[in-house]
């Protein structure tokens, strides 16, 4: 197992700990994101954000940080850290000592002969954050001040000072709470034990996030602090701070910090580090359980990913009770996208190959088509003439997806208005998950369908695209097939999506090709941290995911990698090399459990730098690349035991 293992001498490198970032997130949508030494850089960084129906059901900060001092013998330590600009005040990341992610995050402080320690914890049930702290070692009672920080805004935005924000507070038990705007919840801050509230609201003006400016967004904001808490604690004491949007039980605080705080419990291997994150991105908000795409900025029930990560989190998760629940409610939330229009058309027909990993996983075939036919009949129906605008079936059994500025595929990146990556024409990975989709159906049809006019109608459809469809995307030349085809020719970018063509059930690709396809993408496209989007001899590759909002997204899709790519090319590789290959998907998953303790501690990454030395970046907990490992651990497994 990769233990997490932190440089405690780097701790107070802010070049260190600024890149290494908290992350967790609870069962009704609710999340910590901050640095290692609670340091926002993000705009989505924070100590509570919620999910709130009030507003649509997205996301919500409300407690941005919470800044802690301590004062022993009349001298004051100030804990927290803010940027201002390029100044950062107060320095308290100068006093961490140690930091450990599991079981739950926990840093500790030591300053002359003092030892402070904070243990962070989000309850995984419900909407409440509390912190554990701790007076380890001390010379004498000391004096602790809590100065929380409010910000009662959506995610993605920022807030300014304002006179609308209510300044004033109600006093609760062991506590204080706060609504900052008329439609927002109340914020509870209490304590487990006595603790005195001083009001003193002013404004944090100019809160700089780093990460923001580094990539040229709007990076600056004005915080609330209503005031501060105060509490005594003697050397060996602790206090548990609580912040939740009902007021809360001080008396019930520790009881349920250690129950929690026990059943998290440390992992014990590689597959529980898979198994917790990919429980994390399964929400149950409102009793309706959906994927979340990515932490902390990515939504929450989008059909692209969740189509394809749903097998990883949950048939491979341990979770296959979650499958169809979730798949239920993404049907009945997306029939707009499935049934008549999407910006990537290649979604809806991953619901086949979706529902063919859950058949070969366990579940009843007979049952799945008789439950899920209708939809993925109903999806097909879509792609014929008349059906969509933003793609059609051509004569040749082909789909032609094509709107004027509009990227119709998952490589859907966008500069000034202007799709990166169009691939306007026959795309290889759609019409492959066309053909697979179309193949699956008609078998189940065959086999459990009383009526047979589906298969009279869609049997001469599959032909056609087995007669059109290697005939359209090989190239001999290059040995491997094409990336699109519009009426210019074959489009020879040599990018991933032609990976589809292989690994998918069904295959219009002869057997004999697939070797030559993967000879490709291995010399190309293959490195230690997932699949390129392209590769590196092409005069558009950009191998560093880095820079301004322009430089990151030419290198999105242009560069690089993508470890959720890693499942079907692995799988692909077994298929055609046997046990041999066992060693190289050892080398291309191992990597990942070693970098955990970067970028999302504890997380897998959304996508990592085509160039050496493959640093993370992205979402700092990806659906797709969980997911991904999780099947890829699955099938690594099969192999090492045959």
């Amino acid at each position: 197992m990769a233990l997490l293992k932190f440089n405690k001498a780097e701790l107070v490198n802010l070049s260190y700990s600024l890149k290494r970032e908290i992350i967790s997130e609870n069962k009704e949508g609710a999340y910590i994101n901050t640095s290692i030494i609670t340091c926002n850089t993000r705009r989505y960084h924070g100590l509570l954000a919620l999910t709130l129906d009030r507003f649509g059901g997205d996301r919500y900060l409300l407690l941005s940080s919470l800044d802690e001092s301590i004062t022993v013998s009349g001298k004051q330590f100030n804990l927290g850290i803010h940027c201002y600009g390029d100044i950062y005040e107060p320095r308290g990341h100068k006093y961490v000592v140690d930091f450990t992610e599991t079981p739950v995050p926990q840093i500790t402080y030591k300053i002359g002969d003092i030892v402070f320690r904070k243990t962070l914890l989000l309850c995984p049930d419900r909407d409440q954050l509390l912190i554990n702290y701790e007076l380890l070692e001390a010379p004498e009672t000391a004096t602790v001040q809590f100065r929380p920080l409010l910000a009662f805004r959506n995610i993605h935005d920022l807030t300014h000072a304002n006179d609308v924000a209510d300044q004033g507070y109600k006093l609760c038990d062991h506590g204080a709470s706060f609504r900052l705007y008329e439609a927002f919840p109340d914020l509870y801050l209490q304590f487990s034990g006595k603790a005195r509230f001083r009001s003193d609201a002013h404004w944090y003006y100019g809160v700089t996030y780093s990460d923001e400016y580094r990539r040229g967004f709007d990076c600056r904001e004005d915080l609330l602090s209503p005031g501060v808490f105060e509490v005594s604690l003697r050397p060996g004491d602790s206090i548990i701070f609580s912040a939740a949007k009902y007021e809360q039980k001080p008396s019930e605080f520790r009881k349920t910090f250690r129950k929690f705080y026990k059943e998290a419990g440390k992992p014990l291997s590689d597959h529980e580090l898979l198994v917790r994150c990919a429980e994390s991105l399964i929400t149950c908000h409102n009793g309706r359980k959906k994927i979340n795409a990515g932490l902390s900025w990515m939504y929450t029930g989008l059909l692209r990913e969740t189509i394809l990560a749903l097998p990883g989190l949950t048939l491979y998760g341990n979770h296959p009770e979650d499958f169809e629940e979730i798949l239920d409610n993404l049907i009945a939330d997306e029939q707009e996208r499935l049934f008549h229009r999407t910006t990537q058309v290649e979604a809806p027909l991953a619901l086949a190959q979706t529902l063919i990993r859950y058949i070969d996983h366990g579940a009843d075939e007979k049952a799945v088509w008789k439950k899920y036919g209708k939809t993925v009949k109903k999806v097909l129906e879509s792609y014929l003439p008349g059906g969509r605008k933003e793609v059609v079936m051509h004569p040749n059994g082909l789909l032609w997806a094509q709107m004027d500025g509009v990227a119709l595929s998952w490589m859907n990146a966008y500069v000034g208005g202007r799709a990166v990556t169009e691939r306007a024409g026959y795309q290889v990975e759609t019409n492959a998950f066309w053909y697979n989709a179309i193949r699956f159906a008609l078998d189940m049809e065959r086999k459990y369908a009383s009526n047979k006019n589906f298969v009279k109608q869609w049997a001469p459809i599959a032909a056609l695209i087995e007669a059109n469809y290697q005939k359209t995307f090989w190239n001999e030349g290059r040995r491997c097939l094409a990336d699109y085809v519009d009426n210019f020719g074959q489009n020879m970018d040599i990018r991933p999506n032609q990976l589809f063509a292989i690994s998918l059930k069904y295959s219009a690709i002869e057997d004999e090709l697939h070797p030559l396809i993967l000879k490709v993408i291995d010399s190309e496209l293959v490195t230690a941290r997932g699949i390129r989007t392209l590769s590196p001899r092409d005069m558009k590759y950009k191998g560093v995911y880095e820079g301004s909002q322009l430089d990151r997204d030419l290198a999105y899709h242009q560069g690089s990698t993508r470890p959720w790519l890693l499942a079907p090319y692995i799988e692909t590789c077994f298929r055609v090399k046997g046990p041999s290959f066992v060693k190289k998907a050892e080398w291309l998953t191992e990597g990942f459990f070693a970098d955990l303790n970067k970028h999302g501690v504890g997380a897998f990454s959304e996508l990592y730098d085509g160039d050496p030395p493959f640093e993370p970046h992205g979402a700092i907990s990806s659906a797709l690349s969980t997911a991904a490992l999780l099947i890829c651990e699955s099938v690594l497994n099969k192999y090492k035991e045959s």
